[in-house]
């Protein structure tokens, strides 16, 4: 087994609660599609897996794992006159002034993270220009050594470029590095590039689905240092049996 020298962390739902964060997004996005008309806003919803009486993602919705460009198709053809060019703008312009609720504090862990001598990245299907604006707000957008969202060139997951141009910009063998994420997207990316996969369970998808894809399921990100501690094989069985 390679030590773990790095870690890649998608955002949504790994480094951010998604439920709190995507939910008022949505809202907003959907009413300003709609025009102000609820109704029509919750038929809107409907195609991205959202409904907005609620405010609730189903586990099976686009935005969880879709690149914008991917939610805006989805969207298209209930939005006559519009461009993907400018569903996507609106998207992103909306995304980057999304509230932000942290999984866990972050400036701290990352701290702790990178004073074991790790390097930090990020790999998301949002675009990159948001995410960047999203780890600013929190004050930590210095502490990654590598950021890249879905027009970054490097594509989007599941398709494993995100995070192998981490390895190579970082230096290290995919074997190395650890991925963390919430979704099978984010798992299925890290199998296709050779490295460690780490489910977290603070966004949608609970254990039962990510578990088979997964090295290990976490909580959170929180329980990444006790993971590194006790070795990747410690941890999978301790979380197994819980």
């Amino acid at each position: 087994m390679a030590d773990i020298r790095a870690i890649i962390f998608d955002k949504d739902g790994t480094l951010f609660d998604f439920e709190a964060t995507w939910s008022a997004w949505a809202r907003s996005l959907l009413l300003d599609l709609a025009a102000g008309d609820s109704g029509r806003a919750e038929r809107l919803g409907e195609a991205i897996g959202f409904d907005f009486a609620r405010s609730r993602f189903a586990e099976s919705s686009l935005v969880i794992a879709g690149t914008p460009g991917e939610i805006a198709e989805a969207l298209l053809p209930h939005v006559p006159g519009a461009s993907p060019l400018t569903l996507v703008a609106r998207m992103n312009a909306l995304a980057a002034v999304a509230p932000q609720a942290e999984a866990v504090p972050l400036a701290p862990l990352l701290g702790a993270l990178r004073g074991r001598g790790l390097r930090l990245g990020v790999a998301t299907n949002d675009a990159e220009g948001p995410a960047r604006a999203h780890l600013d707000s929190a004050g930590v957008l210095g502490m990654f050594d590598f950021i890249a969202g879905f027009d970054s060139g490097h594509g989007a997951k599941p398709a494993p470029g995100q995070l192998l141009a981490f390895a190579e910009a970082m230096g290290l063998r995919p074997a190395e590095v650890a991925m963390v994420g919430d979704s099978r997207h984010d798992l299925h990316a890290a199998r296709a590039a050779g490295m460690a996969a780490v489910a977290v369970l603070s966004g949608i998808a609970g254990s039962a689905e990510l578990q088979p894809y997964a090295d290990v399921v976490l909580p959170d990100i929180g329980h990444l240092p006790g993971w590194l501690s006790a070795g990747r094989g410690e941890t999978q069985a301790a979380e197994t049996a819980a």
